[in-house]
C-alpha cells in the first residue's frame, strides 16, 4: 500500500471532474436546507452515513477484485434518481480516463472497453485503488471523503461560507467516517464472499428528490 498514491487520488486537484458537482449542496442550498456551517455538517453527516455508505462499500468491494459489472448494476439499484445516475457514470468516466493516464493496467483498459459510456463512479474508484496499490479500506475512505468534502467545498462558492468553518466541519466529522470507512470495508468483504446483494442500501429519498428538481434549474453553478 502507498500512502503518497492515496494522497494523490484523494487530492481535490485530482483532474477526476468533482470540481464541477456539489454533492446536493447547490440544491440544498437553493431549497434553504444549508445557511450555514452547522446546517452543512448536518447535510454533510446524512450523506456519510446515506449515500456515502453506500458509495464507500461500493469502491470497498472493487478495490477486493469484485466483478466490477455486478457493482455497477448494484449501484444502479440504489441509485433512483435518473439524476443521480447519470452523474455519478459522467464522474466515472472522467475518474476512469485520468485513471488510466496516472496508474496504467490491465483492469483499467477492461474496465474501459466494458463501461464505453462510465461505470458508477464509486466502482471506477475502487477499480482505481486497487490499480494504484491500494486497499479496500483506502477505497472507502476516499469514497466518503469525496461524498463530504465535495458539498463543504461547494458551500464556500455558494454561501460565500468561511473555508475555515467548512474545513473544521470536515474535521469534527472524521471520526464518524472512520467509522462508517469501519462498517463499508466489512460489507465489502460480505460482498467478496456472498454477492452484491450484501452491499448496504441506505437511502437519501431527499437528496434523490434535491437532485432531480437541481436537474431541471437553469443558471446552476454546479452539474449535481
Amino acid at each position: 500500500m502507498s500512502r503518497a498514491a492515496l494522497l494523490v487520488l484523494a487530492d481535490g486537484r485530482f483532474p477526476a471532474g468533482g470540481h464541477a458537482h456539489s454533492g446536493g449542496a447547490e440544491a440544498a442550498v437553493h431549497a434553504g436546507r444549508i445557511t450555514g456551517a452547522a446546517s452543512l455538517e448536518d447535510f454533510c453527516r446524512g450523506r456519510l452515513h446515506t449515500t456515502g455508505l453506500v458509495s464507500a462499500a461500493l469502491a470497498a468491494s472493487a478495490a477486493l477484485g469484485v466483478d466490477p459489472a455486478a457493482l455497477d448494476v448494484a449501484a444502479d439499484a440504489r441509485t433512483p434518481s435518473p439524476a443521480l445516475r447519470a452523474a455519478a457514470r459522467k464522474l466515472g468516466r472522467q475518474l476512469l480516463r485520468a485513471a488510466r493516464a496516472t496508474w496504467p493496467g490491465v483492469e483499467l483498459d477492461a474496465l474501459a472497453r466494458r463501461f464505453p459510456k462510465g461505470a458508477h463512479q464509486p466502482v471506477v474508484l475502487g477499480v482505481t485503488a486497487r490499480a494504484a496499490g491500494l486497499g479496500p479500506q483506502d477505497a472507502a475512505h476516499c469514497a466518503l471523503y469525496e461524498s463530504v468534502g465535495g458539498p463543504a467545498t461547494a458551500t464556500v462558492r455558494l454561501l460565500g461560507l468561511d473555508p475555515f468553518d467548512a474545513t473544521a466541519v470536515l474535521a469534527r466529522l472524521a471520526p464518524e467516517a472512520d467509522r462508517v470507512a469501519e462498517a463499508a470495508v466489512r460489507a465489502a468483504h460480505r460482498v467478496a464472499e456472498e454477492g452484491a446483494d450484501a452491499l448496504p442500501a441506505a437511502s437519501a429519498p431527499l437528496l434523490e428528490l434535491l437532485a432531480e428538481a437541481h436537474a431541471a434549474r437553469t443558471g446552476r453553478l454546479f452539474a449535481s
